[in-house]
């Protein structure tokens, strides 16, 4: 059974900068896809930025290019979320996900993904 943690959330002032991690661990598979989501209270979950572990296949939602960026350390089994220039509006609960199923490939649409951690919180404050 895979295991997904998430660490690395916290509170900071707008501006600022956070890096998430999320590693993987129990039975693990070579060829995947990994990726991050959020959901602000009140709000449905939506996706962030996700990644194929051979790297080929990466994409972000279009409000966030430029501001976060998603990057792997495969021997590690971990995922990571540099976010900068922190809004008010990036405050939520972040999640990371990943799904064996589609070998290296991502599905399009943020879609396909079945192991989810449980979630680390981001506050971005004024």
């Amino acid at each position: 059974q895979v295991r997904l943690a998430e660490s690395g959330g916290g509170s900071v002032q707008v501006g600022g900068s956070l890096k998430l991690s999320c590693t993987a661990s129990g039975v693990l598979y070579n060829n995947y896809c990994m990726g991050w989501f959020r959901q602000a209270p009140g709000k449905e979950r939506e996706g962030v930025a996700v990644i194929s572990s051979g790297g080929g296949t990466y994409y972000y939602a279009n409000s966030l290019k430029g501001r976060f960026s998603v990057s792997q350390n495969v021997p590690k089994n971990t995922l990571y979320l540099q976010m900068n220039r922190l809004e008010v509006e990036d405050t939520a609960m972040y999640y990371c996900a990943a799904d064996w199923r589609y070998g290296d490939y991502c599905l399009p649409n943020f879609a396909g993904f079945g192991i989810w951690g449980q979630g680390t919180q981001v506050t971005v404050s004024s």
